[in-house]
Parts: structure tokens; sequence; C-alpha cells
């Protein structure tokens, strides 16, 4: 018995051979694009049909790592325009893992507060991921030892006494102050507040001052993730935990903010210390000059 013709069927069938889905038919695409030029992309409309195709097909891979679908249209856009996917024998499969690295590259550097090149550098994205210091289930409740002042100072028990009464609050308003500090001296706030809780969190890890002090000095990934010149970062360790230098020692430049604001110095006091105000200023990336 002869089968019913459905030419509907047919005409179906057809479109689907010819729909962006087919890697030929993409191929032959992309090709024509390149050929055309940069400016086809931006007038083309099969073009346009293609990246709201791609921004449907790649919605749930950017939803899993919590990006728009359009950042992953974006990535499957970069990944189009070479000649490794016009040349690929299945040129989707190398869109789609093209996408799947800078989806996770985009999440990792969200959660590292660096940029998607570096998070793309196994020696930046293997670590964990930036933690605010007011994220901690018990940041400091009890005053941390690496807030006192013996490796810098004499002034340890003066320290300990009037900071164990502060408990928790203390700590977390010294920390919101001296980001506070660095904004109004002209630090990007964003910038502040990742420097400083990064600062922080190494020294609750650390038994001393002197020891996160050191550290942080030494830590180079820390820095690059910040990605705050070396000058800059220098002189802001030595603002936020004070500075080691034996000559100032019993001195506010010794203490560090940190420290001055847990044992009763307030933060208007602070913005109105010119000599401070100065180091900040000189210490804000983009105003340093030579080595410090």
């Amino acid at each position: 018995m002869p089968q019913h013709h459905d030419p509907d069927h047919d005409h179906s069938r057809r479109n689907r051979r010819r729909g962006f889905e087919n890697s030929e038919r993409l191929r032959e695409l992309l090709t024509r694009l390149d050929i055309d030029g940069p400016g086809a992309w931006r007038s083309d409309p099969e073009a346009a049909a293609l990246m709201r195709h791609a921004a449907q097909k790649y919605a749930a891979l950017a939803r899993k790592h919590g990006l728009d679908p359009w950042e992953a249209a974006t990535a499957a856009f970069e990944a189009m325009r070479t000649a490794a996917v016009r040349r690929a024998d299945d040129p989707w499969a190398v869109i789609t893992r093209a996408v799947q690295i800078t989806c996770i590259a985009e999440n990792r550097a969200n959660g590292l507060l660096c940029s998607v090149h570096q998070a793309r550098r196994p020696r930046y994205s293997s670590f964990h991921d930036a933690e605010r210091f007011s994220d901690r289930e018990n940041p400091l409740t009890d005053y941390h030892p690496a807030f006192r002042a013996d490796p810098f100072t004499d002034d340890e028990e003066d320290a300990d006494d009037e900071t164990h009464d502060s408990g928790a609050t203390g700590v977390e308003s010294a920390v919101e102050d001296t980001i506070a500090l660095l904004c109004w001296h002209g630090w990007e706030p964003e910038m502040a507040r990742a420097a400083v809780e990064c600062i922080c969190a190494r020294l609750a890890e650390s038994v001393s001052r002197a020891g996160a002090y050191e550290s942080l000095r030494r830590d180079r990934h820390a820095r690059a993730l910040l990605d705050i010149p070396a000058p800059s970062w220098y002189r802001l360790l030595r603002i936020i935990l004070g500075s080691p230098d034996a000559h100032l020692v019993g001195t506010n430049a010794a203490r560090g903010v940190l420290l001055r604001l847990l044992i009763g110095d307030s933060l208007r006091h602070l913005i109105t210390d010119s000599e401070l105000e100065t180091a900040i200023k000189v210490a804000a990336p983009g105003t340093m000059r030579g080595r410090p």
C-alpha cells in the first residue's frame, strides 16, 4: 500500500536541515559573515537570529554558573568569529566548549574578585572564593590576638584590656570605619573593601599583626587577585596594620588604623589626621610614583 506523501512534513524537515543547528549551514553562515567583514554582524538579520538562537541554546548553561544568557551568547559570539570554529568538523561542539570554559571563568572571576583573564589561569583559579570578613560565623567574636600591638609596640596590655570589652561589634565597626576612611581619601569603594577584608581575613589566621604583615607582604597571589600595584599594597599594609620600623615603636604609625580604631580613636579623628590622609592618598592605586 503506497504511503501518503505529506508535503508539510517534507518542508519542516528541510527547514530543520537549513536551521542553525545544522553544522554545514552554520559553517556557511559564519564563513559568509567573515568574508563580509565585522559590519556584517551588526546589520545581517541572519546574524541577529543566530545570536538569539545562541542565547536560547546556552541559557541553561549560563544559569548554572549564575550568569545572564546573553553573557553566554557573547562567549558564543567570540568563538564564532574564530577560524577554528569554521574549520571544525562540528562547529557547535567547539562553540559549546568555549562557552562552557568562559562561563566557568566568569563564575570563578566573580568569586575570586579578579578579571576573567586571571580566572582562566590555574595559578589563580586554584584559590578558594574570596570571603567577606562579615560573612564569617565567628569572625573575631573575641578580640583576636593578631590585633594586639606586641610585635610592633609596647601597647599590648592597654590594647588587650580595652578591646576585649568591645567584642565583635567593635571589630566589625573598626573594619567598616577603615574601609570608609580609605574611600574618604580617594580609594575606589570596591577595591577598598576587598583589600581591607583580605587583610582582616589573613589577620584572623595569624598569631600576630607582624605575622599577618609579613605573610601579606610576600603574598603576590593575594595582591594579584586584588589587582593592586605592589607599592600601593605595601603602603596599605603599613597604614592598616602599622609600620614595623623600630624607630616608630609606640607611635600611631606603628599601631596602624585598625588598632587605633579598636583602642578608641574615632573615624572623625582619623579623617582629620593630615599625615594619615597623605599616606592614604599616596597609596591609592594610580597615584603611586616610584617604590615604597
